[in-house]
């Protein structure tokens, strides 16, 4: 019987990210749950790729923007469940058992984690911390908190929206009543809220939020408030 699980992580210049995103699978291959991994890449000038191939993951290529590239590595999948990841999240030990047992549970529901940054301090609690209470309260986890889905459920949603933004929003609401948070943390990167400073970037995100909720197309958030990356 074949591994159920394929692992889609889309990138876009990762070299410097993916290595340790990759490396953590590692208890999922020991416990049989990874059929595959799959880089689904937007155009990378790095050495992406040769991080790829070095792994062992399925290689495929296409126009940037994550909702897009997601949706062809989850076309490419052939696991009954599939997990997008972002090249910069880590999964923290453990995950590969509260997976198991999400899957144990059945196809009905969507599987998240829970939001941890990899920086020290105040602000990054408060900004997981947060994240996470929206997610529990308001069933609306973000890209970087993972997604753990039924190929069953994925399709009968209408799969990972192609949009330039807010795909992680879009998937949630079609996921609406689904979504169920797994207890292990997924890691992501803290280098974009230290850039542009924990509560400039956090507002920007609630704007983003915001204006999509409002009807603003993806296109145009884009152009307002930036985004659309494929890693």
């Amino acid at each position: 019987m074949r591994a159920p699980l394929s692992i889609v992580i889309p990138t876009l210049n990762a070299e410097a990210e993916l290595p340790a995103t990759l490396g953590a699978l590692g208890e999922g291959l020991e416990a049989g749950l990874i059929r595959e991994v799959i880089v689904s890449d937007g155009g990378s000038a790095d050495a992406t790729r040769a991080v790829a191939d070095a792994a062992g993951a399925l290689w495929i290529e296409g126009a940037p923007g994550r909702g897009g590239q997601m949706r062809r590595g989850a076309d490419a999948a052939g696991g009954a469940w599939l997990m997008f990841l972002h090249a910069d999240t880590w999964l923290g030990p453990g995950w590969a058992g509260a997976v198991a047992d999400h899957m144990r549970q059945g196809g009905g529901r969507a599987g998240h984690f829970r939001l941890a940054f990899r920086a020290e301090g105040l602000a990054p609690r408060v900004v997981a911390g947060w994240a996470n209470l929206r997610s529990r309260a308001l069933g609306l986890p973000y890209g970087d908190q993972g997604l753990v889905i039924a190929r069953d459920l994925y399709d009968a949603v209408g799969g990972m929206p192609d949009i330039v933004l807010m795909e992680d929003v879009a998937m949630a609401r079609r996921l609406r009543g689904r979504l169920r948070a797994l207890p292990a943390e997924a890691r992501t990167s803290a280098a974009r809220y230290e850039a542009e400073g924990w509560l400039r970037r956090g507002a920007r995100n609630l704007a983003n939020l915001a204006a999509w909720h409002a009807g603003v197309p993806p296109e145009r958030l884009v152009r307002f408030y930036g985004g659309g990356r494929g890693d």
